[in-house]
């Protein structure tokens, strides 16, 4: 199946149109033999030794999702299995925004990206890739307690304030994980892009929610371990697929920390192994330490703070009043009194909700330039507008067609005739809508009659206070523009040769092709390709499989004089030829 037809799987239908906006096609058809000699082996590698580190949930999930040890999965494939267990899968271009990647969690949708690093890379790579989404994600999601977190964390994650700083990490780290795996990058290049990323890091300035709920995803989703301190298995998905850190990652040189809140102010490198890991005693910890998070949240909170927040992150957000009403735009100005919010509004399109469902008239057609209101009390008048009754508002000529001139505490004024009022389902009022009217605070007037008519929020308090609007439909949220976008190298003649060997090798494995030559393969890319060294444990294991021991001597010879000439590769060289000899041959 060249083509993601994500129509396989019920669950994307209800995607919203801003999301569907990142899925790309898998192109399957993409991925280069080479591609699938390098997920054999790391899966090969993994599935050893995670058997012995990894939580339980980890094999099960393998087998639940249907995930195969020897060739690359298919998406449409891996959506018809997930179905089974309520989840989905999509493919995307490398990192995505954070939000976007949490809100995708929200609908049980994985987010996969399916470029597969490259050779060079096999152990680690900083940019996402199939093996990272599809061997470490994938797998963990089968067991209910762990996918339910993911859920609910993609929930709240997606309602996190940004700052501006933190979009620019983005492109920075999204940056650095393109030319990383782009082939030919000059190594000037990607330390360039690592100081940057460094030099941003260091220069954030206080957290945002979406910075400190994102270090609690690195600490669990990505980097988790779980069980006790002194005996935790591996669970986070960027530990499942590197088959570097995984090993790393259990000896004594990593710290290990009993998970709790203070991970959300424990900053991360992507860049550079983890110098220290947070072990949960079990899934259920995690959503327990993931709602105190919440907990602290403007979502939760609102407030002063909350709209700050909003101010600060210049970006499309939402608060909500003690009423219900929702507004939602960008909030460029605030007045407060006494450490409250007395006066919000916004700049460019807004639009006004209840529930989560925009208020029919309040569009953003109906607020292109802004929108404006007090909040709080009413000056001497104990009783906010909210819980007055019928009788109440009658005795202060809060109604139709009478001319008012109300203060709020703080000093804010609006003068003007009542033309109607918006209630909930409670019944309580929650916009009033004025003519002719005056709105001032001090000597500042904020809004003038010949301006139109004047909608006023009724609210005593800043109740919550997130990103994003209230109502998906009220904005035109699809205008997602990549600045740069993964690159595929361009295959030369020399690789177009490599991957013919790649492709005899496997067609011989899996008996399409058995005709073929394995000495001669073998002859010609040690000539040819003096330095390749993974084709070459793929011929040491099926000339083991056979009893070939003239051809055995001759790849093993080959393959140290590859780690005399290149070192760095000796561990990987040697993992290969273990589990060839632990594990005679292994058919696909």
């Amino acid at each position: 199946m060249a083509n993601l037809e994500y129509e396989s799987n019920p669950i994307l239908e209800k995607l919203p149109k801003h999301l569907k906006q990142y899925i790309k096609p898998q192109n399957y058809e993409d991925y280069t033999v080479i591609d699938q000699a390098v997920w054999r082996y790391v899966m090969r590698k993994n599935v050893d030794y995670l058997s012995k580190v990894a939580h339980q949930s980890y094999l099960e999930g393998l087998q639940k999702t249907g995930i195969s040890i020897d060739n690359i999965p298919n998406m449409y494939g891996m959506n018809r299995i997930l179905k089974e267990i309520g989840w989905a899968a999509v493919a995307v271009d490398g990192f995505i925004p954070p939000s976007a990647f949490m809100e995708f969690q929200a609908y049980n949708v994985l987010v996969i990206a399916s470029d597969i690093r490259q050779l060079e890379n096999i152990e680690y790579t900083p940019a996402p890739d199939i093996i990272h989404e599809g061997a470490g994600h994938a797998p963990i999601i089968a067991n209910p307690e762990y996918a339910e977190y993911l859920r609910r964390f993609g929930e709240i994650g997606c309602k996190a304030i940004s700052s501006a700083k933190d979009y620019e990490l983005y492109e920075a780290v999204r940056h650095l994980s393109i030319i990383k795996e782009a082939e030919g990058t000059p190594k000037k290049d990607i330390e360039k892009a690592e100081k940057h990323i460094e030099y941003l890091q260091e220069h954030m300035g206080e957290p945002s929610e979406m910075a400190l709920i994102r270090n609690l995803h690195w600490w669990t989703v990505e980097y988790g371990l779980i069980g006790t301190v002194d005996n935790p298995k591996i669970y986070g998905a960027g530990l499942l697929s590197s088959i570097g850190e995984s090993a790393w990652c259990m000896t004594d040189d990593v710290k290990k920390i009993a998970y709790g809140l203070e991970a959300a102010k424990t900053a991360f490198d992507i860049t550079k192994p983890q110098p220290q890991l947070f072990v949960t005693p079990n899934f259920a910890h995690l959503s327990q330490v993931l709602e105190d998070f919440a907990n602290t949240m403007a979502l939760r909170t609102g407030g002063l703070k909350g709209v700050r927040k909003l101010v600060k992150s210049k970006a499309l957000g939402t608060i909500e009043l003690s009423t219900g009403l929702q507004i939602s735009g960008v909030f460029d100005n605030i007045i407060a009194h006494d450490g409250k919010p007395l006066y919000l509004r916004t700049f460019g399109p807004t639009a006004l909700s209840y529930r989560e469902k925009e208020l029919v008239g309040h569009s953003t057609d109906h607020h292109k330039e802004g929108f404006g209101s007090p909040v709080g009390k009413l000056k001497g008048i104990n009783l906010a507008i909210e819980d007055m009754g019928p009788r109440d508002l009658k005795a202060y000529k809060i109604f139709e067609g009478e001319r008012v001139d109300l203060e709020f505490e703080g000093g804010v004024k609006v003068s003007g005739e009542i033309i109607t009022g918006t209630r909930n389902l409670k019944g309580e009022i929650v916009l009033i809508t004025l003519k002719d009217c005056r709105v001032t605070h001090d000597d500042t007037i904020l809004f003038l009659p010949e301006w139109g008519l004047y909608h006023m929020a009724v609210g005593e308090k800043v109740t919550s206070a997130f990103n994003g609007p209230a109502d998906l439909n009220s904005f035109d949220l699809i205008g997602h523009e990549l600045t740069e976008t993964t690159t595929k190298s361009k295959k030369n003649q020399e690789r177009r040769l490599l991957e013919q060997y790649y492709q005899q090798v496997r067609d011989y494995r899996e008996t399409t092709n058995t005709t073929i030559s394995r000495t001669k393969v073998f002859q010609e890319i040690s000539e040819k390709f003096p330095d390749d060294w993974l084709l070459s444990i793929e011929l040491y294991e099926l000339a083991r499989a056979t009893n070939e021991a003239n051809l055995s001597e001759a790849i093993l010879k080959h393959l140290e004089a590859v780690k005399q000439r290149k070192p760095k590769l000796g561990h990987l060289i040697d993992d290969g030829l273990q589990l060839v000899n632990d594990s005679p041959v292994v058919k696909s």
